[in-house]
């Protein structure tokens, strides 16, 4: 059955072609003619009157040796703060990003109001969360998560992380996980500004809730195409044939709306394969029905010019020395002027003069400065762009462009042909330009980067000069997106690592624990009492996750400093207490469990009565090694006053847990229960380590606060778990909260809302973290995991 065409794919690129066509001439016109170097120089003579200034040089030195490097979060903006530069910079940044994102003047008395007010906005932001805790981060799931609340799109943002969790996870070798969850980010934020621009503030809050929703959503459909398409088919990850196979796949997706199935997929790749298949399946199904069937054929005819655009570029070969410029350029065009097209159409929004023509001429200019900023990486990969195809044939070539001087054609363009000499306009342009200098030459040394310069220089030694003087000397030209996208790639970056560092910390440290806890058998033992011991060791044995030991052992040995000897008495206490609770839990007479950490529980190996007897053993043997802590007697006495205290209120959180089966709980009542049986356990787990450290009260409380939080989210995911999950990966049986009647998180909230309480939870305890003395990464992972775990 042969698939309607949405798209008249030949008279669609060749229209776009053509007008890519016209304005590749004039900027190379412009080129030859050479009028953009007196007109640049005139424009940058201008600017760097509010850029260079010219101070004492004590003062110089002073402020030199206090301004924190422009990425360092909120340094930085403490800095900006306290030298009354943080207004200019915030709206010289949202300045920017109202030029690129949307298209829009900056010159408007509309525009400037606008993007006072969002400025305002960040600005208050960054303040509200300086003040609540200096260690919390710009970018993080938590203020995402607040905004969020804010915007009353909890569960879209719930769905969009396990999404972007999701594709990370998928992204195979050779490929970044980290670069495409940045990009899908980066493309749901673009998608989101037009969301808020069409808005007019009228809006009744549920529609701005569902308008911001559906933005979202379609943010991730339309930025999955950059992982799964363009980055898929530019990495050498497929086979020739697979990316041939692949190809025509997404072609026949665009002109006809429908991804196609996928046949008989052959080879390593297959699994792969069938995953983009089925997401991208899946994001077009959702882009079709939400836009009007008018408004469809726009979206997706946009979509394939910029497919074929790249899909042009990605076939040439570095080695070729026979690409025009025309061959180079106008692709380039067409491609960085749909992607931003593209973040508009897909949400059906009405059409913008103004939007379409800037951003059609601002596009190369983005894609010019990317393209220089990837100059080595690209050069490494073979990829062809206009900086490497120029440093690789130039020498045989000199009708190639040089691509750093139509970048600064393009500047010229803008300035005085797009935005009309606008003050504004030139002076944001400008800063961006000399920013995106500066951090190359930060990024590859100064040495590195005279040698580049001597390369792409033009327009005679006095311009050069004057470029590399604004370089070195300009102030204020720094940008709070490039901060955040900084901070975002660091995020991920060292998210990746940190995680890796968890988990061969829990490794380490479960392997000390593991070996630690069995009790040992001394001759002349009674029967019964071995028979004890043995079934204390079947329990303890069993596949555990130790987290609260573990929690123990970081907290003891890499945070508060204590030796891993002098503390392993007190792992092993926490563990046989928690082993003996859980043995208890498991009887008939209480939670009536079968299965325990993967094996029978262990009444169903002996009987009750042993196992309410180990229970018992467990919890002396606890008390033996508290006793047995070789520190000063006042400490060891108040670390066992504070864990039988602990152990007495989470016998009164069992009995609670118990007395409410078969009744209906209120969300107090159930985080009540919750605390006493599980956050007590996790508030052990921090503070025997903190007062055995002699840590401060205000730091107990802080563990506290965080302990509390992080428990109530855990019990909140076992509950989903029990719900959700499977049988086999949680080790013990499911549904069996409803088996027993109980009211759990889930019956009384929902799915939906549990998930919003979950991290509403995490939430507060991220924020309790941030009051710590010393940041702890390690804290945060841990509940990261607890909210990501599968059992």
């Amino acid at each position: 059955m042969v698939k309607t065409l949405l798209v008249d794919a030949d008279h669609g690129y060749r229209q776009a072609e053509r007008k890519a066509a016209r304005y590749f001439d004039l900027l190379n016109k412009q080129v030859v003619e050479q009028a953009h170097v007196p007109a640049l120089t005139s424009a940058i003579q201008l600017w760097k009157r509010t850029r260079i200034r010219r101070p004492a040089w004590r003062s110089m030195l002073a402020w030199q040796s206090k301004r924190p490097h422009a990425g360092d979060g909120y340094r930085y903006i403490q800095w900006l703060q306290r030298n009354g530069k943080l207004d200019d910079y915030l709206e010289r940044s949202v300045s920017y990003m109202f030029m690129r994102d949307l298209g829009k003047s900056v010159s408007s008395s509309n525009t400037q109001a606008k993007i006072k007010r969002t400025a305002a906005d960040i600005k208050r932001w960054l303040q509200n969360s300086a003040a609540s805790g200096g260690n919390l981060e710009l970018i993080s799931l938590a203020s995402l998560y607040r905004w969020a609340q804010k915007e009353s799109v909890e569960t879209t943002i719930i769905w969009a992380i396990d999404k972007l969790k999701h594709v990370a996870a998928h992204i195979p070798e050779g490929m970044s996980a980290e670069h495409a969850q940045r990009k899908l980010i980066k493309i749901i934020v673009g998608v989101v500004l037009h969301a808020l621009e069409e808005m007019n503030g009228d809006e009744l809050p549920a529609e701005r809730a569902r308008r911001l929703d559906e933005a979202i959503r379609l943010g991730y459909c339309y930025g999955l195409t950059y992982p799964f398409i363009d980055d898929l088919l530019d990495a050498q990850v497929l086979t020739d044939h697979e990316k041939t196979l692949y190809s025509q796949m997404i072609r026949t997706t665009l002109l006809t709306g429908t991804v196609p199935a996928m046949g008989e997929w052959k080879g390593m790749n297959r699994l792969l394969l069938q995953f983009a298949q089925s997401e991208l399946r899946e994001a077009f199904s959702y882009i079709k029905r939400h836009q009007p069937p008018k408004k469809q054929a726009l979206f997706f005819e946009q979509a394939f010019v910029f497919f074929h655009a790249q899909e042009l570029d990605r076939a040439k070969d570095l080695s070729d020395a026979s690409y025009s410029n025309e061959d180079l350029y106008v692709p380039i065009i067409l491609k960085s002027a749909s992607s931003r097209l593209l973040a508009r159409s897909i949400l059906a929004a009405s059409h913008d003069e103004e939007f379409e023509q800037h951003t059609f001429y601002y596009g190369i200019y983005n894609q010019l400065a990317d393209d220089f900023a990837d100059m080595e990486t690209d050069k490494a990969s073979g990829a062809v762009t206009p900086y490497t195809y120029y440093l690789t044939h130039r020498d045989q070539r000199p009708d190639l462009i040089n691509p750093y001087e139509l970048y600064w054609t393009v500047i010229f363009h803008l300035i005085q042909h797009v935005y009309r000499d606008d003050g504004k306009a030139c002076e944001v342009i400008l800063d961006r330009a000399i920013n995106g200098l500066r951090r190359c030459k930060e990024r590859i040394g100064s040495e590195e980067y005279g040698r580049l310069m001597k390369q792409f220089a033009f327009g005679g030694s006095a311009f050069h000069r004057l470029l590399q003087q604004m370089v070195d000397k300009a102030e204020n030209v720094d940008f709070f997106d490039k901060l955040l996208r900084d901070r975002l790639v660091g995020m991920l970056r060292d998210d990746q690592s940190l995680k890796q560092e968890f988990h061969d910390t829990v490794h380490a440290a479960r392997e000390q624990i593991n070996e630690s806890l069995p009790i040992t058998k001394t001759e002349g033992l009674l029967p019964m009492k071995e028979l004890l011991i043995d079934a204390a060791n079947y329990s303890l044995a069993g596949d555990g996750k130790r987290l609260r030991p573990v929690m123990t052992w970081f907290m003891g040995v890499q945070y508060y400093g204590l030796t891993a000897s002098s503390i392993v008495p007190l792992w092993r206490s926490l563990e046989y207490m928690h082993t003996a609770s859980l043995i208890f839990d498991d009887l008939p007479t209480q939670d009536n469990a079968s299965m325990r950490r993967g094996r029978l529980a262990l009444h169903q190996v002996h009987n009750s009565a042993t196992a309410e007897l180990t229970g018992l053993l467990l919890i002396q043997r606890s008390t033996q090694e508290q006793a047995s802590l070789e520190f000063d007697a006042e400490t060891v006495l108040a670390l066992i006053q504070y864990s039988a205290q602990a152990a007495e209120e989470m016998c009164a959180g069992q009995a609670m847990d118990l007395a409410s089966k078969g009744r209906a709980l209120t969300l107090d009542q159930l985080n009540a229960i919750c605390f006493h049986k599980t956050g007590l356990a996790f508030e052990a787990a921090l503070i025997m380590p903190a007062i055995l450290a002699r840590a401060s009260k205000q730091e107990i409380a802080v563990l506290k606060a965080y302990a509390y939080h992080t428990g109530i989210a855990f019990q909140i995911k076992d509950d989903l778990l029990d719900q959700e999950g499977e049988a086999q990966v949680l080790g013990k049986p499911v549904m069996q909260d409803s088996a027993n009647n109980t009211s759990t998180f889930v019956t009384v909230l929902g799915q939906e809302d549990a998930r919003k309480q979950m991290w509403s939870h995490y939430c507060l305890a991220v924020e309790a973290l941030g009051q710590l003395p010393r940041r702890c990464d390690f804290l945060r992972l841990v509940l990261d995991y607890m909210i990501n775990r599968e059992r």
